[in-house]
């Protein structure tokens, strides 16, 4: 059982480390949108389990703050102070949803995720750029 778990890791860690920084976006958006999914399961059978509604909620935000970061606001230009913006929204309304355990703000930012993970992951496909592989230190992003 161990040995599967730690060829698992080792996997996920090659997958990570060998992607283009538009897959890592993408990624990104995926494990946001896992976790949004699963706190508005928790809400919807109304468990009283709310830390876990908690847990899921701020590893999205998690994600979220990942993706501020990455902004390169000086090439980024427009574009990425835009993605700032959004970000910083998403943040909100899903801090929102998490204080008031409310699925209706979860919503909202899930369905603004979809759109924009499914608009990177078209980039990502059809750019050389999106092919390349991640620099050493981190992804990087223009916008």
């Amino acid at each position: 059982m161990a040995y599967q778990q730690s060829s698992v890791h080792a996997y996920r860690h090659t997958s990570v480390k060998t992607a283009s920084q538009g897959r890592i976006i993408v990624m990104l958006y995926d494990e946001a949108v896992r976790q949004i999914d699963l706190a508005l399961r928790l809400l919807d059978d109304q468990t009283r389990q709310l830390d876990l509604v908690n847990n899921a909620v701020v590893k999205a935000q998690d994600v979220v703050t990942e993706l501020i970061v990455s902004l390169d606001l000086e090439k980024g230009g427009e574009l990425a102070q835009n993605l700032l913006r959004l970000y910083l929204f998403f943040n909100d309304r899903l801090m929102e949803g998490n204080i008031r355990k409310e699925a209706a703000p979860l919503k909202e930012i899930r369905a603004l995720m979809v759109n924009l993970r499914d608009a990177w992951k078209q980039i990502e496909g059809e750019t050389p750029a999106g092919r390349q592989p991640a620099a050493v230190g981190g992804i990087n992003i223009a916008g």
